[in-house]
C-alpha cells in the first residue's frame, strides 16, 4: 500500500456551518473578489481564498490514481489553525474541524484517514483535544503548526501537550504557517520557497536547545519539506552547541544527534536532495509525501522515490510501510 502522509482537505461542511452559526467559533466566511470563499478570523486576520481543490474530494481520487497513491492522510490547512482565537473558542473550533474531516475519512477508510488539529494556544485544551481525536474520532495522528502566532514550540506550559500525544502514542506532524512576507520575496513566489522552511528549521531549533526532545524520549514527529534546512545544516546547528556554551545547557547531545529522533516527508523535490536525505536519516525515517493540492505540492512523490534509485526494500518502507506502521494502520 502506498501512503501520502501529506495532504489536505477542508471538508465544505466546515464552512456549511460557519455560514448557519459563525458566533461560537469567532471565525466567518467572507467571499473574495474573485467569487471564492476565505476565512476571517475575528483577531483580525483574513486568509487567502481556498485552492478549489481543498474543499473537492472528486478531483482528488483522480490525482491518486494518477500518481499511484493508495491512502492520503489528510490534515486540515494548517493557515486555519487559528491560534489568535480565544481559547474556548478555538477549542470550539477544532472540534468542528476534526469532526468534520473524520466523517470524510470514515466514509473512505480504505483511501483516507485523518491527523487531528488541537488549539494549541491552550495545552491543555490541545492535549484534551487530541485525545477526543484520536479516541472518540479516530485519527491516527495529530498535526499542528510550527509556530504560535509567532512564538517557538519550547514553552514549558507545552509539556502537558508533549506528554497527552506520547500517552496516546501518536505521531505529530509538524507543518508550516504561511508567513507575513517581507518585501524581498514579494514576488516569484519566494515566501513559498523560502520562508515555509525557515519557519520549520526555527521551531526545529527551538525544539531541540530547549530539550524537549531529550524530556520526551518517545515522542514521534514528523518534519514536512524534508525537514527544512536542519537535515542539510545540521553541522550548522552543532557549530552553535560547541562554541556557545549557553546553547548547551537543556541539550543533552549536540543536534546534528537527533537527526534520527524525526521522521521526515519525501518533498523535496530533487532525487539527489532525496538521496542525501536517505543517507543522513535513513531510509526508515522517510515518508511519502505531496502536499497536495498546493502549488508547491510534489505531483509524482512516488516517481521522485523511484528516481532517487532506492532498492526495493527501501521503496517499500519509504512508499507504505513505515508510514503504515507508525500510524498503526493494520
Amino acid at each position: 500500500m502506498r501512503i501520502d502522509m501529506h495532504a489536505h482537505y477542508v471538508p465544505p461542511r466546515i464552512l456549511t456551518a460557519l455560514e448557519r452559526d459563525a458566533v461560537p467559533y469567532g471565525v466567518r466566511v467572507q467571499t473574495s473578489s474573485d467569487g471564492s470563499s476565505c476565512l476571517h478570523f475575528n483577531y483580525g486576520v483574513t486568509l487567502r481564498p481556498f485552492f478549489p481543490q481543498l474543499l473537492d474530494l472528486d478531483e482528488r481520487w483522480r490525482v491518486m490514481e494518477a500518481q499511484g497513491i493508495d491512502m492520503q492522510l489528510l490534515s486540515v490547512w494548517t493557515d486555519i489553525s487559528g491560534y489568535g482565537l480565544e481559547p474556548a473558542a478555538g477549542a470550539r473550533w477544532h472540534r468542528l474541524l476534526n469532526e468534520s474531516l473524520t466523517e470524510v475519512t470514515r466514509q473512505h477508510p480504505q483511501r483516507l484517514a485523518a491527523l487531528a488539529s488541537v488549539p494549541l494556544q491552550d495545552a491543555a485544551r490541545a492535549a484534551e483535544e487530541l485525545a477526543y481525536g484520536v479516541r472518540q474520532c479516530g485519527a491516527v495522528g495529530g498535526v499542528i503548526a510550527t509556530n504560535i502566532e509567532g512564538k517557538n514550540l519550547d514553552e514549558p506550559a507545552l509539556d502537558e501537550f508533549w506528554s497527552a500525544a506520547v500517552e496516546l502514542q501518536v505521531p505529530l506532524f509538524l507543518h508550516p504557517v504561511q508567513p507575513v512576507s517581507v518585501p524581498r520575496t514579494d514576488r516569484y513566489y519566494l515566501t513559498a520557497i523560502t520562508h515555509y522552511l525557515y519557519d520549520s528549521t526555527v521551531t526545529i531549533g527551538a525544539l531541540l536547545f530547549s530539550g524537549v526532545l531529550d524530556r520526551f524520549p518517545t515522542l514521534q514527529l514528523i518534519l514536512p519539506h524534508g525537514g527544512g534546512f536542519y537535515p542539510y545544516h545540521a553541522g550548522r546547528f552543532d557549530i552553535v552547541y560547541t562554541n556557545l556554551e549557553h546553547t548547551r545547557q537543556k541539550i543533552a547531545q549536540p543536534p546534528s544527534a537527533y537527526l534520527q529522533r524525526f521522521y521526515y516527508d519525501t518533498i523535496v523535490h530533487h532525487p539527489t536532495a532525496l538521496q542525501f536525505l536517505c543517507t543522513l536519516v535513513g531510509s526508515e525515517r522517510l515518508l511519502l509525501g505531496s502536499d497536495y493540492p498546493f502549488p508547491m505540492a510534489d505531483p509524482d512523490p512516488v516517481q521522485h522515490c523511484i528516481q532517487a534509485g532506492f532498492p526495493s526494500t527501501e521503496m517499500a518502507a519509504i512508499t507504505g510501510d513505515t508510514a503504515r506502521a507508525l500510524f498503526r494502520l493494520g
